[in-house]
């Protein structure tokens, strides 16, 4: 873990210095510098999980693709909000918009003597052991994701946001992102109010992100593969997350418009404790049943999605 920390801040500290830091002394913004660097950190880890996606992910897709593309116009969409997301221009309208929100919240807490915790703490000698400390709170992370992804199912107003992660039909391994910023807004403020409250180190919160990301790229991907009958309750792979997509499968439970199963992100575990596991060996097409069965508009470019999602939101589309 030390050799993994050192290497990293090597190449964020070269990265900075040779394109952040001279951006922000371009731009006018020098008091922003400490902000940079943080910056620089998603930024460098944008770029490594896009490698990874590139030379190991995309590989993999043609080798055993699930079906063939045909509509490569939706995939670029989705190519966009990856950029978007993985290099950092989301974290940086979150940090003008929504951090003097936060910075104005935790200093009011801790003002009242609610400063956090940490939930290592809780386990004598894992704070000294720096990957049993990162598994534990990969753990708190990836069932508090768990329970936000059923949120997003379960209550209508959110599912309406939710929904365009779900109506594309050429699902890849650049569709994890395909997200309405307001949904994204709402998640992430959730981890981090989480993040803060269990006490969880900067760099431990910045490699499960990560990792998760790089995860969930994975299995979005269009790959026909599954990981046997014990690897599938060990680790979210490419078949039981496509479940979740399948039209009139994974997001409607019972008959209904919400609910459904394989909410897991990281761990199928907790869809298996609480009842919405399905393991079934299938492959099904993707997409919602009022997109395929009534032609529903869920949009073709960014700006046409995010606007559409707002209607839904407004009740309007």
């Amino acid at each position: 873990m030390n050799w993994i920390e050192e290497s990293f801040g090597l190449a964020q500290q070269w990265l900075y210095e040779a394109a952040v830091q001279p951006l922000l002394y371009a731009l006018g913004l020098g008091n922003l510098l400490e902000d940079g660097y943080d910056a620089t950190g998603w930024l460098l880890v944008g770029l490594v999980q896009i490698a990874l996606m590139l030379l190991v992910i995309a590989p993999l897709q043609r080798w055993r693709p699930v079906e063939p593309v045909t509509d490569r116009a939706a995939i670029r969409t989705d190519i966009v909000y990856t950029l978007v997301h993985r290099l950092g221009l989301f974290r940086v309208g979150l940090f003008f918009a929504v951090q003097p929100l936060f910075d104005a919240l935790f200093g009011r807490l801790a003002t009242a003597g609610f400063g956090g915790w940490q939930l290592d703490q809780l386990w004598p000698g894992v704070t000294d052991q720096a990957l049993a400390s990162f598994v534990l709170y990969l753990l708190a992370f990836d069932v508090a994701d768990y329970w936000i992804h059923r949120g997003q199912h379960g209550w209508r107003w959110w599912w309406s946001l939710h929904a365009l992660h779900h109506a594309q039909r050429q699902m890849t391994m650049w569709s994890d992102n395909r997200n309405h910023l307001l949904d994204d807004l709402l998640r992430d403020s959730l981890l981090v109010l989480l993040g803060h409250a269990i006490g969880v180190a900067p760099g431990q919160f910045v490699a499960i992100v990560a990792l998760t990301q790089l995860s969930e790229s994975f299995h979005h991907a269009n790959l026909r593969l599954w990981f046997g009958r014990v690897g599938e309750r060990l680790w979210v792979s490419p078949r039981f997350h496509r479940l979740h997509h399948a039209v009139g499968l994974g997001h409607e439970s019972r008959g209904k418009a919400l609910g459904g199963h394989n909410f897991g992100v990281l761990l199928p575990w907790w869809d298996m404790l609480f009842g919405t596991a399905n393991f079934e060996r299938r492959f099904d097409p993707t997409g919602i049943r009022d997109q395929v069965e009534q032609g529903r508009d869920y949009g073709r470019g960014f700006w046409a999605q995010q606007w559409l999602g707002l209607k839904r939101l407004a009740g309007r589309g």
